[in-house]
């Protein structure tokens, strides 16, 4: 079973912390100032992510597992952390933000967080990825780090998108045996609900940098340790599909801007949650309809992991076809709605 003390002290420290972190930002000035890009209209508070750091390293410790790899999990974290904290306070260079992620995905590699093979989606069969496995590894964590700070648009998204995906990776986690990583994910679920009363509509804090690198960052890092083990033709999909809103939204910035013949990395205002307000969507309808799209995208990664494969793969390709389908049609995919 999960050791749910671990999971109660995470939600109850991120909820009594974050006022905490709210009172520093305010007297430190570690503000978020409005622009053209954004939603809000007035400075807010940016260190949140602080108090979610927190709960999850004292849910963590009080779960009561001592071992080279939860130590490397709280090292790593720790570094990701203060990277974006470093940024939400002097907005450091995007290549120094980058190389904070990748010592820290570095710190993963040597403790045995590590790709070792992938599975052949065709007839099953082990890829040994030998020497490849180590920097397939570092992009897998430091994409994910940023995919959902990239999600981190409107208030609560990336804090609530992240406990769905944190909830759904401890559920199939369980399903494979991996119970240690299932009990972390678990409590990293419960240290971004404990922040959730803070950050919804209407936000009282941001979770900054510091805290949507950090939740993308402990996503990936546990999906490779209770997800990657699976010799199965689907285990290799699993991970994208928990994460499936901040993986497609990323990816089809990418594929838009390319589309658009526009610089991969310019900003713009046609993410999911720019189209829905757009729809004519208030501030909360389009984060809960966020939400029951991760929520579905969570679901059929748990059915995924418990269907036979013949059955798994029918799901992604379910899965797949409806996600570029609803981009195309709110306009996500090529920057332009099709008309009804």
């Amino acid at each position: 079973m999960l050791t749910w003390f671990g999971v109660a002290v995470a939600f109850i420290a991120a909820l009594a912390l974050t006022p905490v972190a709210i009172r520093l930002a305010k007297k430190y000035h570690i503000v978020d100032i409005p622009n053209a890009r954004k939603v809000h209209t007035q400075a807010m508070p940016r260190m949140g992510g602080i108090a979610i750091y927190a709960a999850f390293v004292l849910g963590t410790l009080a779960l009561g597992v001592y071992t080279r790899q939860v130590a490397a999990l709280l090292i790593a974290g720790s570094i990701v952390m203060l990277t974006g904290l470093v940024d939400d306070i002097k907005s450091i260079s995007p290549k120094v933000k980058l190389l904070g992620q990748v010592v820290a995905s570095l710190v993963l590699v040597r403790a045995g967080y590590y790709v070792e093979f992938i599975t052949n989606p065709f007839d099953g069969s082990i890829i040994s990825l030998g020497f490849w496995g180590i920097p397939i590894t570092v992009i897998w964590l430091t994409g994910i780090s940023n995919t959902v700070n990239l999600i981190d648009g409107l208030d609560g998204l990336s804090a609530g998108v992240s406990a769905i995906a944190a909830g759904a990776t401890a559920i199939v986690c369980l399903s494979q045996g991996e119970i240690l990583a299932a009990s972390l994910a678990a409590v990293l679920a419960a240290s971004a609900l404990g922040f959730l009363p803070w950050n919804f509509h209407p936000a009282k804090t941001f979770m900054g940098d510091c805290g949507s690198l950090l939740l993308g960052f402990l996503l990936g890092a546990l999906s490779l340790m209770g997800l990657s083990k699976g010799a199965t033709v689907i285990s290799i999909f699993i991970p994208f599909i928990i994460l499936g809103v901040p993986f497609f939204d990323t990816s089809f910035a990418i594929i838009r801007r390319l589309f658009l013949k526009k610089p991969i990395f310019e900003a713009d205002k046609m993410h999911l949650h720019h189209s829905l307000l757009s729809m004519g969507m208030n501030h909360q309808q389009t984060v809960l309809t966020i939400y029951a799209l991760a929520l579905v995208m969570g679901l059929c990664a748990v059915l995924m992991a418990i269907l036979t494969s013949s059955q798994a793969i029918l799901v992604l390709i379910l899965v797949t076809l409806f996600t570029f389908a609803g981009a195309e049609f709110l306009g996500v995919l090529r920057g332009k709605r099709l008309s009804v």
